[in-house]
Parts: structure tokens; sequence; C-alpha cells
């Protein structure tokens, strides 16, 4: 049976009628936790061609085991086996270093929970799951569209802009930044891994051999704090053939920022850091006094200074209160521009992150090693016709064809233009510097269009007078 969201929506319209699952990040966690399962089952096939292969996971509890028959065990006794074998097991699988699967799986299932109570109900979506066959290219297609489905519920249900970047800007950021095979590739706070799936795709691109293959398949590596972005992650990546996601379920700023040595550190960050978060104290002693702020995509891009190996390059999403920021902010551009060449900020328009954020924000490309002569600054207009974007009208990645042909060949024209390192610093670090071209258009008003302005400016005041008046009678 090929799959659909319409499958997904009646998985989860079962789950409305069991009495232990409230809301929609309790659906789409209890469904995370079912797919991963039967999409490691699936992948498990490929792998058991290879003799040697053994599964993490004990017999019982594989997915072929006790769920992949439809007449199977159920109600009160497939609820027992669920709560008290299956998950206990999991939590508690004895692991080494070197059993990455079985590392992979107990890290997944560290903070999962089955939330329903009825064994009657799980059964009829274990049955649902069991008719997606992951292993086919034709299902495997679909999950993506489903996969884009679980997001936008997820972000539905709270904490929206934490977890969801348009595809549009992943993949042109992933672009401009041009990983190559050989190179790490790292999203410190990589949510359910849309940059790194993009970075994934980029690379496949230029494989030629197995080896290539495997150069790829371990040079992709991401972070994430919290526990359902985290699974949907590496299941995400289990289906796009990285048969051992290295996906860490952690903080990336609980580490303090001088233990991160050369080793660890990455050709590659492509990232969206969370806006708005603030961070414990506690997690600021990681970082340098003079770099010290509660804000946490500013402590994230701290962070990528210290990750970047030199030459390494980066780019990110950032809102525009990091570029007007004073204090804290300033002295972290300061050392930006000081140590890395912050050579291109694509100036993003309003709704890009609609519905889930009102926010503007800019994409920024930086190269550690060489300090910044010159920032180029692109605007992106809005289509012909587009006067925002929205959930039925998002941003597209053939929107950025326009970027694309100016950035190996670039000149000054309506969207694009250069402001020098001295100019910055006269500014005292603002990099909100705004179009020229659009200034200049801003003014050049009709005789006609001045006078309207100019009564209305005038009626204003007068009603704002009238209400004084009145108020002082």
């Amino acid at each position: 049976m090929t799959i659909s969201t319409t499958n997904i929506k009646g998985i989860q319209d079962i789950m409305r009628k069991d009495a232990g699952v409230d809301g929609d990040a309790q659906r789409i966690s209890q469904l995370v936790w079912m797919i991963f399962l039967k999409v490691f089952d699936d992948k498990e096939q490929e792998w058991e061609l290879d003799d040697t292969y053994t599964s993490p996971i004990p017999q019982r509890l594989r997915w072929r085991s006790w769920a992949s028959d439809k007449e199977g065990i159920t109600g009160d006794e497939l609820l027992d086996f669920i709560n008290n074998d299956l998950f206990k097991t999991l939590k508690e699988l004895p692991v080494s270093h070197e059993e990455r699967k079985a590392v992979l799986v107990k890290e997944v299932f560290e903070d999962a929970y089955n939330y329903m109570k009825s064994g009657t109900l799980l059964r009829q979506i274990v049955n649902e799951i069991n008719k997606i066959d992951f292993t086919s290219s034709e299902d495997r297609h679909t999950f993506n569209d489903i996969y884009e489905t679980i997001l936008k519920d997820l972000q539905s249900a709270g904490n929206a802009g934490e977890f969801y970047t348009p595809r549009a800007v992943t993949q042109f950021i992933v672009d401009m930044v041009n990983p190559l095979l050989g190179e790490r590739v790292m999203d410190p706070a990589c949510g359910t891994g849309g940059f790194l799936i993009c970075a994934l795709e980029h690379l496949r691109k230029q494989e030629k051999s197995v080896e290539d293959r495997k150069t790829w398949q371990s040079s992709l590596l991401g972070i994430e704090k919290k526990q359902l972005p985290h699974m949907l992650c590496t299941t995400n990546m289990i289906l796009h053939d990285v048969e051992i996601p290295r996906i860490r379920h952690d903080n990336s700023l609980s580490r303090p920022m001088r233990s991160i040595g050369q080793s660890e550190r990455v050709e590659v960050v492509v990232m969206n850091p969370p806006f708005g978060g603030v961070e414990e104290d506690g997690i600021l002693a990681n970082f340098p006094l003079a770099l010290r702020t509660k804000e946490t995509a500013d402590l994230f891009l701290v962070l990528v200074m210290q990750i970047l190996k030199d030459r390494g390059r980066c780019g990110l999403v950032l809102p525009d209160g990091f570029l007007f920021g004073e204090g804290v902010k300033t002295r972290i551009k300061e050392k930006l521009l000081d140590e890395f060449n912050l050579h291109t900020i694509v100036r993003l328009p309003n709704g890009v992150f609609n519905p889930y954020t009102g926010i503007t924000t800019n994409l920024l490309f930086f190269e550690k090693g060489t300090p910044t002569k010159e920032i180029w600054y692109f605007e992106h207009p809005y289509p012909s016709g587009v006067k925002s974007y929205n959930k039925t009208r998002p941003i597209t990645i053939k929107e950025f064809d326009l970027e694309k042909s100016w950035w190996a060949n670039r000149v000054e024209n309506e969207h694009a233009w250069k402001v020098s390192i001295d100019d910055i610093r006269a500014r005292n670090y603002n990099l909100d510097i705004k179009n020229p071209t659009k200034a200049v258009e801003e003014v050049q008003l009709s005789s006609k269009e001045l006078l309207e302005l100019l009564d209305k400016s005038i009626a204003k005041s007068k009603e704002t007078l009238d209400k004084i008046k009145v108020e002082l009678m």
C-alpha cells in the first residue's frame, strides 16, 4: 500500500480516542517512536544481507516479532508488553562505544514514552504502520511529505520556530556553503535534521564509489537537546541511508568552549539556531566572560566560531536583532569581523517563517581565518505579485536563482550593495544596513504624493489635538 498524509491523519484520529494521549505533541511523540522501530526493522532487512550483522535489539522486541502479525497480541497483553518489557529493556540497553547501533536505539528511547492506555487502539495503529514498507522507494519518497506533515503538526502543538526552517532556506544555505566530500558538516542545534538532510543530498551527488559513500555516511554530525526532534532527525537520517546517524542527544552549549580541541573542529557548519531562547546561568560559565549572554542564538554563534576549523565555512540564520543589537552583541560582531570573513548577508523579507514566527531574518555566510574587509548585502525580493509569504505560499528554492546567478560575479544592483569594514566600525558594528537604492526610491515622491502625505499628517495631528481638548474640558 502506498502511504499518504491521509494515513498519518487516520493514525492520529485513532489516538484521539485514547484516554492517555493528550494533545498533538503527545500524539506525534507516540507516532514517532513507533515509526522509528518500523523504519529500523525495515532497514535491518537490508543490513542482514551481511551475514555478520547482529541486531542490537533482543529478538522478542524487534518489530517483526511482536508487531508484524495483524492478529498478534493486543489489548492488555500488548500494553503490558510495551510498558514493562519493550520500553524498560530498550531504555536500559547495555551498550559499549563500539556498538553504535545499540547506542542509537538506547538514545532514541531514553526519553520516549508510551502515552496510550488502550492496547486495542494501540494494535490498530500498529496495523496501520505495518502497511508502510520503508524499503520501497515509492513509500520512502512519499514519507518525505509525511515527515513535513508531522513537522507542521509539531509546530501547531507549540514551540514552532524551534524545529522548522523552510526547505528552500536550508537548501540555499547548503548550496552556497557547498560542502565537499571529505569535509565534516555539523549542525549543533539540528532539530529534526533539515540542514543535515540537505547536506546529505548535496554530498551524495558527488559520490562516485563505495568509498565515497562511506565518507559521507560518517561526515554528518548533529546535536539536539530535545527528545522529540532528536528522534525525528535520527529516523529521517536512517531513512536516507545513513546506517549510524551521528546525532547526539545533548545540549551543544553545555560544554566549556575551551575544551573543544582541534580534532573536534569541522570544515562546515550550517544551522538555524533557536531564536529568543534564554539559557541558564550555569551554561554561561562555559563561555568567555566578555561574550556571555542569555540569548541562545548569540551563544550559538560564539560556539560556531570556536568549532570551525581554519578556512572553515558557515551559513546560518539570525534575526534582525543581532544585526543592530548592542552591548554583548557588539563584542560578538567585533570578534566575528576581526577573525572571520563575513562576506555575505542575505536579508530575507517578512513572512519567510510564517505562520510560526513573524521575526525578520537574515542569512549570514562567513569563513574562518581572514578578517572582513567588506560585506556584500543582498536583499531577497518577493516574487512578482506576492506581498508576503504564508502557509499556502511559502518561499521556494527557485526564488534564490537571483542570488545564485549573482554569487560568483558580484556587482551592485537594485538588490545588492557592499559596505566596507571602515564604515561598519564607524557605525559601532551595527550591521542593520538598508538597501541604499530603496532609500533613494522612498524619497523620490511626486508633488501630489508629498501633498497627500502632508494632508494625512495634518489630519492626524488635528485628531490628536481634539482628543486632548476633550480630556481637558
